[in-house]
């Protein structure tokens, strides 16, 4: 039962809670298999995108039981994050006026060891499209170098996201390490437009190749999941095709426009739940290339 569907949330367009909800109970088929058993940081507006937001790990308390929950250790104490893997759950988080489903790169039980290592590139500014393309498809062809498939995501924000599945024998620190060596290659193949700074001050207007998604309880928006901003766009998956010809943007996709968009084309990343690889070889060749 969703409270008060009325309210909007998205003052701009219109978008209210309950058209919210409905989108998490229709999109639920294809996301839920990407969301199955990864600890959930919710980002939550109250009063809509219009009114600061904030980001809620915990749900200790005032939660209702069914709710699946997983305890996980922090410095000083534990967090205990919700689970969801169903569509009860999905509309629950709706329900509490979370706008955008963050997911940790692990699942339970094997909160130590990811299934997936997440690249994200951050553009300094949403004008720098065909820049953003190249630096995409360079990080595609380095992954290939390494005998490694990938997927791509739109943000929803201002760039793209690319996913590599694993076959989680790998721990958080050698993911990570990994992920820090595909970046220092790739800008040191182009320094002209890419960086590992992570402070805008310091990129002089290059597109941030972050690997920051892939430590110990760091989180990155999960596929097909809202994000607040106007429009409600979704980050959703989509072809290097379609990358490659001009067709997507990191805004592309929409709440509204979902539904057709999965009649259309399905779950593009339900082959990378069948592609799992391991990362002994390509680190060694990694290493080798970042001498």
């Amino acid at each position: 039962m969703i409270s008060h569907p009325e309210k909007i949330l998205f003052p701009a367009d219109g978008i209210t809670k309950g058209e919210l909800a409905s989108y998490y109970e229709a999109i639920a088929p294809v996301m839920l298999r990407h969301l199955r058993r990864r600890p959930i940081t919710m980002e939550r507006y109250h009063r809509g995108i219009g009114a600061p937001g904030f980001f809620q790990k915990d749900v200790s308390k005032g939660f209702p039981e069914w709710l699946e929950r997983v305890e996980v250790p922090k410095h000083g104490g534990t967090v205990h994050h919700p689970i969801a893997n169903d569509t009860r759950s999905l509309l629950w988080l709706a329900n509490q006026n979370s706008i955008t489903i963050h997911v940790w790169p692990s699942r339970t039980p094997n909160l130590y060891n990811p299934d997936i290592c997440v690249f994200d590139l951050d553009p300094a500014s949403e004008d720098e499209l065909e820049s953003l393309r190249t630096a995409a498809l360079s990080l595609r062809d380095l992954l290939e170098e390494l005998g490694l498939p990938s997927w791509i995501k739109t943000s929803g924000s201002k760039g793209f996201h690319i996913a590599v599945p694993l076959d989680g024998k790998s721990d958080f620190g050698t993911v990570a390490r990994f992920a820090h060596l595909i970046g220092k290659v790739l800008v040191d193949r182009d320094p002209e437009n890419l960086t590992q700074e992570f402070l805008k001050a310091d990129r002089a207007g290059r597109i941030l190749v972050d690997t920051g998604r892939n430590g110990y309880s760091a989180t990155f928006a999960a596929a097909y999941t809202v994000r607040a901003k106007p429009c409600a766009p979704v980050s959703a998956p989509c072809t290097w095709q379609e990358l490659e010809r001009g067709e997507v943007e990191p805004k592309t996709f929409t709440l509204r426009t979902m539904a057709e968009r999965i009649s259309t084309v399905g779950d593009l990343w339900a082959g990378m739940l069948k592609k799992k690889r391991s990362l002994n070889r390509p680190m060694e060749h990694l290493k080798k290339l970042s001498v």
